[in-house]
């Protein structure tokens, strides 16, 4: 009995983490066929954010403990745009400790003036608890311009 209990929650437990990993390497796939279907070539982070230097700033780069000011536009795969300060007509500022992981992994990749193209996986995004408007497990694209920090 306890062993069929323990070979349950260890296939419980397998299934559980394989599920994860799926998503990381369908998340990975996904930003791959875009950047190949839009014939970009991106670089990567460790932790799987993809990132574009469109312009290059002043060199000095920003720290998780920094509060920046950005113009963004953040959109989904298909293109969908759901959010964007440009928009707003005003750039946002905001600590970099206090957003999605994803721009806390990439925006330090640009420097003061620069900008481009953020690819976020959903683990790093929203994942399955995103606002409203923005689907469950979603890849996002931010277009970034870094003004200060």
């Amino acid at each position: 009995m306890r062993f069929r209990y323990f070979s349950m929650m260890l296939l419980a437990f397998g299934l559980l983490f394989s599920g994860c990993k799926r998503q990381e390497v369908t998340d990975k796939e996904l930003i791959l066929e875009y950047l190949a279907a839009n014939n970009l070539t991106a670089e990567s982070t460790d932790e799987g954010v993809y990132y574009i230097i469109e312009q290059e700033g002043n060199g000095e780069h920003p720290t998780i403990n920094d509060q920046v000011t950005v113009h963004y536009e953040g959109f989904l795969l298909d293109g969908t745009k759901f959010d964007s300060s440009i928009d707003r007509g005003e750039p946002t500022t905001f600590p970099l400790s206090g957003v999605i992981e994803g721009w806390q992994i990439g925006i330090p990749k640009f420097s003061k003036g620069g900008s481009g193209k953020l690819f976020v996986p959903s683990k790093l995004a929203y994942g399955s608890s995103p606002p409203s408007g923005i689907p469950a497990d979603a890849v996002m694209i931010f277009t970034v311009q870094l003004i200060d920090f």
